[in-house]
């Protein structure tokens, strides 16, 4: 690969790479089909599938295929107006409900925080360091995960030499590149300390008792506490997540990566946050992404048989500030 390739494909993330690929395997191989297409050709393709995928399946797959095309000095064939009507025709004879995470209940975040916290204190007790390794790193993933909204992709890809924390201040952490993030310019995220469930105080007792000076935050660790050099793939997150919460007695069948976003979303939402706030602390670029977080906070009064789901009581005394009032000049953990 000379200089010149290497830049161009460092332009696309990976993960887009990746499926971008796949997707263009799976319309030469799969489907036996012939690159370079015609309008009719991606037609006849969309009318196989319709029924066996979602839209937004055939629709990242039309994206790679339109890539495929403009990068070989071809035509694009996607952008056909009998496309156009084919992807009209698939929402209209194939709707299909948008999954949505389940959101993440305060009750549950504080009974696993609560739970882990009693099993670190045992561990550190019996001198088990790898039952307290465990418990000090899934604390804080379930913490941090839930009130920074991050994604799993985030939370994978989290360092400690782009991370500050100060105790009972705050923390930050810096991310080179994100989803939402097109000019790779990074993104800085910010929480305070809470007086309850803190993900500050978290952080900064697991990479103690671990030891981490540098390199990814959250790591796989195995049965011995051996610790691994790199991060957890973010599609392990799911199946750690339900065994963090089954462990603390919750059912975390329930509950997927993205439950961690939803969850506070749908916290913030119903504690008073505007849209707008909403959306510059977790990240969103437009509304559409935001609301699809969020569980409105319709209130019918004492009609209502018993809780809302968004009807969850802040921390006696804690509201959380706006991104920028985290103090500056924080302690830059791994010095």
């Amino acid at each position: 690969m000379n200089k010149a390739d290497r830049y161009l494909q460092a332009g696309t993330r990976e993960n887009t790479r990746r499926s971008y690929r796949a997707a263009v395997e799976h319309f030469e191989v799969t489907w036996g089909g012939f690159l370079p297409t015609t309008g009719d050709g991606i037609v006849r393709y969309l009318a196989e599938y319709a029924d066996k995928h979602t839209i937004n399946t055939l629709k990242q797959r039309l994206a790679a295929l339109a890539q495929w095309h403009i990068t070989q000095g071809f035509p694009d064939p996607t952008k056909t107006p009998t496309v156009r009507q084919m992807i009209k025709g698939i929402r209209t004879l194939h709707p299909v409900q948008e999954k949505q995470a389940t959101p993440l209940l305060l009750q549950h975040l504080e009974q696993a925080a609560v739970w882990l916290e009693r099993e670190a204190e045992q561990a550190a007790a019996r001198h088990d360091l790898a039952g307290l390794l465990r418990s000090r790193r899934d604390i804080a993933l379930v913490l941090i995960g839930f009130w920074r909204g991050f994604r799993g992709d985030e939370l994978s890809r989290l360092q400690v030499e782009h991370t500050q924390a100060q105790a009972g201040v705050g923390i930050t952490f810096y991310l080179p590149h994100s989803k939402g993030d097109r000019q790779h310019l990074g993104t800085t995220f910010r929480t305070p300390a809470l007086k309850k469930l803190c993900p500050v105080q978290a952080y900064m007792s697991w990479i103690t008792v671990a030891g981490i000076a540098h390199g990814p935050v959250f790591r796989k660790l195995d049965r011995w506490g051996h610790l691994a050099a790199d991060g957890f793939n973010a599609n392990s997150l799911i199946p750690l997540l339900r065994r963090i919460f089954n462990r603390a007695g919750v059912s975390g069948d329930l509950y997927t990566s993205h439950s961690l976003r939803r969850g506070f979303a749908t916290w913030a939402s119903a504690n008073g946050w505007d849209i707008k706030a909403l959306m510059t602390y977790v990240g969103w670029k437009d509304m559409k992404s935001a609301m699809r977080y969020i569980d409105t906070a319709d209130s019918f009064g004492e009609l209502a048989v018993g809780q809302t789901l968004t009807a969850l009581a802040p921390y006696p005394g804690q509201t959380m500030p706006a991104v920028e009032q985290v103090p500056e000049g924080n302690i830059k953990n791994g010095d």
